[in-house]
């Protein structure tokens, strides 16, 4: 059997033991549950077993939470796992994972516990399952703290397949807090590897798109101010792109509970797919939630990001594994995306870069200081990977 990997939980961040304890510290509480999620499938698919203690120590409510332990009793249940300590509130769990299989499985948080957050952490094993795997999830399709399904669909699904990695997604039923009940189907087919991929030259934009949506008891005129708002703050920065945001007023049977919400999003020439959104709250006017999607989205595009800030700490994971050199641009680095680089680090061979990208080695002194002082705001950085070349098992 593989050496055992210890990995510690601390409130200012996280330690790992693998015969030697190694403390690493950040200013920010990094997120226990983005550990989880990336611990827990690099173990599923290298078959290595992992022990994570002190699970979201110093939360108010420590310890795994439905949508942690609902997806991590999906992976072991693919890999015919043995899950020591699964359950509400263990702040210590022992995963050793064997091949991972196809099928048919159902995973249910039985709260509005985020689909999304659970399809992280499954997708990447279910891309090297031995054959075709069936994905039922039921929770929360829109919820806070998490990207919602329209950005996998939008964006993840489109971007996942330049990686070699196609999948169904059928938004059966939206849920949204407190109640849940939102139901989406995964189809996948098994791959032998990923290709790796180069998400580095922005282009023009050539189009804008999204979704604003109400559900429940709210009308459709709340939806129709958030579209009206996004549209405008574009149009103000880029006056000549289309521009089509759907307006929907979800059916009853469609959609499980009361909830509103924006997602608007960018398509540029080089193939480039980025999107922010927001959802809206009581005593929030609808206007302010369609800004805030928006304005999100316009400050990528302002750095000519190629990645958006949801989508950066979600290709970590599949760079690491892919075949050849990955290279993405994008904003600001997340703490998502620096604790997901620490783990498959840590885990893995794979080794990332990150630089800050600068178009001035081209342009005079004069432009460059004009340039550089627009950079201070518009700052954007390239993440390169050195893939591992990971291939499905046997």
């Amino acid at each position: 059997m593989a050496q055992q990997i210890v990995i510690r939980f601390y409130s200012n961040g996280f330690a790992v033991d693998d015969g030697e304890l190694r403390r690493i510290e950040d200013n920010h509480p990094f997120e226990g549950g983005q550990i989880l999620r990336n611990s827990t499938a690099l173990s599923a698919l290298l078959q290595q077993p992992i022990r994570v203690i002190k699970i979201r120590a110093g939360r108010a409510q420590g310890g795994l939470r439905p949508q942690h332990l609902t997806g991590i009793q999906l992976l072991a249940e693919m890999c015919q796992a043995h899950l020591e300590n699964g359950h509400i509130g263990s702040t210590d769990i022992t995963f050793i994972p064997k091949t991972i299989h196809g099928g048919k499985y159902l995973a249910d948080t039985k709260t509005a516990g985020s689909i999304c957050l659970i399809l992280q952490l499954a997708l990447p094993v279910m891309a090297f399952a031995v054959s075709t795997q069936e994905l039922v999830l039921k929770g929360g399709t829109d919820t806070n703290m998490a990207p919602p399904i329209d950005h996998y669909k939008m964006v993840f699904q489109p971007i996942a397949q330049r990686f070699g990695f196609h999948f169904d997604l059928k938004i059966v039923r939206r849920g949204y807090y407190p109640r849940g009940g939102g139901e989406v189907q995964i189809q996948t087919t098994p791959i032998s590897n990923l290709n790796s991929i180069d998400l580095t030259e922005f282009g023009q934009i050539k189009r804008f798109f999204g979704r604003a949506f109400v559900a429940g008891p709210l009308t459709r005129k709340i939806a129709h101010e958030m579209s009206q708002t996004a549209q405008k703050l574009i149009e103000q920065k880029y006056p000549n792109i289309p521009i089509e945001i759907d307006v929907v007023k979800e059916d009853e049977k469609q959609a499980m509970g009361t909830g509103t919400g924006i997602i608007v999003g960018a398509e540029t020439t080089t193939g480039c797919i980025l999107a922010n959104s927001a959802l809206g709250k009581r005593g929030v006017p609808a206007f302010e939630v369609g800004k805030q999607a928006t304005e999100s989205l316009l400050n990528d595009l302002a750095c000519e990001a190629c990645v958006d800030t949801h989508l950066q700490d979600q290709l970590i994971l599949l760079m690491a594994l892919a075949k050849g050199k990955s290279r993405i641009r994008c904003g600001p680095i997340t703490d998502h995306t620096k604790t997901a680089i620490y783990v498959v680090e840590l885990m893995t061979k794979a080794k990332f870069t990150i630089t800050e990208y600068s178009p001035l080695s081209s342009t005079t002194s004069d432009d460059k200081a004009t340039a550089s002082s627009k950079l201070s705001s518009l700052n954007s950085y390239i993440i390169e990977c050195e893939g591992i070349g990971y291939q499905q098992s046997t």
